[in-house]
């Protein structure tokens, strides 16, 4: 009976995972939102917010996770972003850490500026569990558009994602004891 339970659960963990690999997310076209929110961490994202930020499909741009030693001149500069951009429509999150302290700075840009409609941009194999965790930090009534960045990640990368996916949802899912 034990055998056959966990031969169904490590059955089900590999048909998530092949599921997980093969069906990563996409980039979403024409979807107009109040704000953008990038989470740092993987190469391309950050430009794709801001050609979405050029194209006017957002008001403005989060970038969450930024290391606190980088200086907005030097990110400007990195990013070719002109200073008035700069200082109209980005803002730089330093008070995140991990996925799960992006989304909660995200929720406080969002009601900083009444904001409610957002694009996520993250890399495809991060998609799922940066918009799982986005989504659980933000008030209800907030539309989230996915917006991935594809990319050719190794399997490793893909593994480690998956099992961070399943722990994220399950403690979502087990209610926080204070």
């Amino acid at each position: 009976m034990i055998g056959r339970a966990l031969s169904f659960l490590a059955l089900l963990y590999a048909f998530g995972f092949l599921w997980f690999a093969a069906a990563l997310p996409q980039p979403m076209e024409g979807a107009k939102t109040d704000g953008i929110v990038v989470p740092t961490g993987g190469p391309g994202r950050i430009d794709r917010g801001l050609k979405l930020l050029r194209e006017h499909q957002a008001r403005s741009m989060l970038v969450t996770g930024v290391d606190r030693e980088v200086k907005p001149g030097e990110f400007a500069a990195e990013y070719r972003v002109p200073a008035s951009t700069m200082q109209c429509c980005v803002t730089l999150g330093f008070a995140a850490v991990d996925t799960r302290s992006n989304a909660a700075e995200t929720a406080e840009w969002l009601k900083r500026n009444d904001y409610h409609s957002l694009r996520l941009v993250t890399t495809d194999w991060h998609m799922r569990r940066a918009a799982g965790e986005l989504e659980s930090a933000l008030p209800g009534g907030v539309t989230v558009v996915r917006d991935a960045v594809p990319s050719r990640p190794r399997l490793g990368i893909l593994f480690l994602e998956y099992n961070k996916l399943i722990a994220s949802t399950l403690a979502r899912l087990v209610p926080q004891g204070g």
